[in-house]
């Protein structure tokens, strides 16, 4: 670990994952849904745009790509800095990448006021005085009607299993061989973890979920592992406790990230909703929500100044909206889930699916007037807005903004596609102009869709995919088993171009990837 790194992992480098919600869009159905105004820049005009910590890049540079923001990002790991920065060359999108801790890059004078700020997978894992500067930052660069995206293990959720991390820090801090690599030390550690709780009766009686904890961990990325369990520093918190970090930068809580986590019906079973109705303070709410959840990380929204949307200012901000249900229709399930599952009424959904299912874009007043008189406009926001927590539909960026996009996506995918020719490349996403986001495809989908752009033939891209699987001396899997045999595995390959077909190229179509 480099003195550099402050007791935060360097010496492995994070996964290559995006998370979409440091997608400004994906801010804009959760706050509608809250009654809350976003900056009016976010979804009309340019703006500026912050990640802190960003790991990989990956996520950063999709949004460079394909929103009209400009972004600023920093990560101390120069190593992930200059890939990202790599990314963002290829696309050429403008955003600026540095290598810098905290400290050093929250006092550049070179940097603009924020519409949005966004921090995933940061805040638990850094020191009480990298979290001051983080919070001076946001209080001197998030501009009033701001959005801030943090997330951050919470308690008390984190209560019960908290002894394997520690112990798991401790083996690996002390026990573990220099001479080994990172990996084969996280390994050994687990091990010994399993170890141990297994003649920890007592405790294990107590909490018989540490052993399961410690099961999961063994299919766990040692990447993964690393940045998460065995930082110097980690400090999981109660709701209150990040309130009044928080509040020193004048902001409020203002919603979840995904509708779901707010949508009483997939929270709480009636009891719960009849307690947590009879509080008046919201915060308060938020803090007796993660008890009876029991929630261990939280992904939310807060806002430096509020303002409060009236019925009619929600109403019209909905209606100017444009929508793509990008899911097929046959695959949409009428459930909805967070904590609870519950069924959906198809009575009101199906209906309104009917209309979205053509996977062209729709402007959500003319959805409100296909209806009226049959459908409120409120159970009509709500479907959506289901639909968009469920990750069936997205709000679709202006024509304009979809233009101008385009052909950074372009560069962008087509870097993705080629490199993924090699089984050892890790990017799984590729950037959409139309959502301001990105879209997962698994190594086999990629070449066939890189077939599929270099204008292999049909009949002939199938065979393209295989002669690419079988140049990384790999072997197609089912049911967890190994096909070494090629007809059984081409069999099953087919299958799975078959779907791409039927299913992830007309979604890549209406999301203007091709």
């Amino acid at each position: 670990m480099s003195s550099w790194s402050e007791g935060y992992v360097s010496d492995i480098n994070y996964t290559f994952g995006y998370y979409s919600e440091l997608n400004p869009n994906n801010a804009i159905i959760p706050f509608l849904m809250a009654g809350i105004a976003l900056p009016e820049s976010i979804s009309s005009s340019q703006y500026n745009a912050c990640e802190l910590g960003f790991g990989q890049g990956i996520s950063v540079n999709v949004h460079a790509t394909t929103g009209h923001a400009k972004w600023y990002a920093t990560d101390f790991n120069p190593s992930q800095a200059n890939f990202a920065r790599y990314l963002s060359d290829v696309a050429n999108n403008g955003a600026l990448i540095a290598d810098q801790g905290f400290n050093e890059f929250c006092k550049r004078d070179d940097l603009p006021e924020f519409d949005f700020i966004g921090l995933h997978g940061i805040w638990s894992w850094i020191s009480d005085e990298n979290r001051a500067i983080v919070v001076d930052f946001i209080r001197r660069k998030l501009k009033v009607g701001g959005i801030l995206y943090i997330s951050y293990n919470t308690l008390p959720g984190w209560s019960a299993p908290s002894p394997v991390r520690h112990l798991l820090l401790q083996h690996h801090n002390t026990m573990t061989a220099h001479a080994n690599s990172r990996q084969q030390n996280i390994k050994d550690s687990i091990e010994f973890v399993g170890k141990v709780f297994a003649q920890s009766h007592n405790l294990t009686q107590k909490s018989p979920e540490l052993l399961s904890r410690v099961d999961l961990l063994k299919n766990h990325d040692p990447h993964y592992i690393a940045h998460e369990y065995l930082n110097k520093d980690w400090q999981p918190m109660y709701f209150a406790d990040m309130q009044k970090w928080l509040e020193s930068a004048k902001l409020t809580f203002a919603c979840s990230s995904n509708y779901l986590d707010d949508f009483n019906e997939t929270l709480y079973n009636q009891a719960q909703r009849e307690l947590m109705a009879s509080f008046n303070d919201p915060s308060f709410a938020q803090t007796v929500k993660d008890f009876i959840l029991n929630k261990q990380f939280r992904k939310d929204f807060w806002v430096k100044g509020a303002r409060r949307l009236n019925s009619y200012e929600q109403r019209e901000a909905w209606k100017k909206l444009r929508v793509l249900l990008h899911t097929p229709r046959h695959q949409i399930e009428m459930k909805a889930s967070s904590h609870l599952t519950v069924d959906l009424n198809v009575d009101l959904f199906n209906p309104i699916l009917d209309i979205l299912q053509d996977k062209k874009i729709h402007l959500v007043k003319d959805i409100v007037e296909a209806f009226q008189g049959r459908f409120s406009e409120t159970d009509i926001f709500t479907v959506l807005a289901v639909l968009a927590g469920k990750n069936n539909l997205v709000v679709a960026q202006s024509d304009d903004a979809i233009e101008q996009a385009r052909p950074h996506c372009t560069a962008f995918n087509r870097y993705v596609l080629e490199q993924s020719r090699s089984s050892q490349f890790n990017i799984n996403y590729l950037a959409s102009p139309v959502t301001g986001g990105a879209y997962n495809l698994d190594m086999v989908q990629r070449w066939f869709l890189l077939a599929h752009i270099e204008g292999v033939k049909k009949e002939k891209q199938l065979d393209f995919a295989w002669a690419l699987l079988k140049e990384n001396g790999l072997f197609m899997a089912e049911g967890g088993k190994t096909l070494e045999n090629d007809e059984e595995g081409k069999a099953v390959m087919a299958r799975l171009y078959d779907g791409f077909i039927e299913n992830q190229l007309p979604n890549l179509k209406c999301l203007g990837i091709i």
